[in-house]
């Protein structure tokens, strides 16, 4: 009965299982989470072997995307904004690009060398290369 009454009132978040994906060419099978922070915070830009990094996100309200940024990378999505508005008014750097759906995060990661993404597990495809995350 109280487990009953907790889930109906306190229902549990909703987790995701998140998969890195990266342009097929890239040279790279598995990424730390340090790594994959500076990548996403547009720290750093470029893979190990010198090509330019080109990075996909989804909008900041986005389910996926603020679940990648707590369970993958640890941090809140208004850090990530913040630390890309920081790069663009500095004139440093830019932001990531912006999709608004899976098939167009998997489209433009397939077409844009040195690109890199995220997407939900359940919704492989074998035109990417999924990153390992140590």
């Amino acid at each position: 009965m109280l487990l009953a009454f907790s889930l109906l009132f306190f229902p549990s978040r909703q987790v995701f299982a998140l998969q890195l994906i990266t342009h097929p060419n890239t040279d790279i099978e598995e990424i730390s989470r340090t790594t994959a922070r500076a990548v996403f915070s547009m720290r750093r830009q470029v893979w190990p072997d010198g090509a330019a990094i080109r990075v996909f996100v989804f909008p900041d309200k986005h389910k996926l995307h603020k679940a990648f940024a707590k369970q993958l990378l640890g941090v809140f999505p208004h850090q990530l904004r913040r630390a890309w508005d920081r790069k663009v008014f500095s004139g440093t750097g830019q932001a990531p690009d912006t999709v608004q759906s899976e098939a167009e995060m998997i489209e433009m990661i397939k077409k844009t060398p040195g690109a890199i993404g995220y997407i939900s597990e359940d919704n492989r495809d074998e035109s990417v290369q999924i990153l390992e995350v140590e």
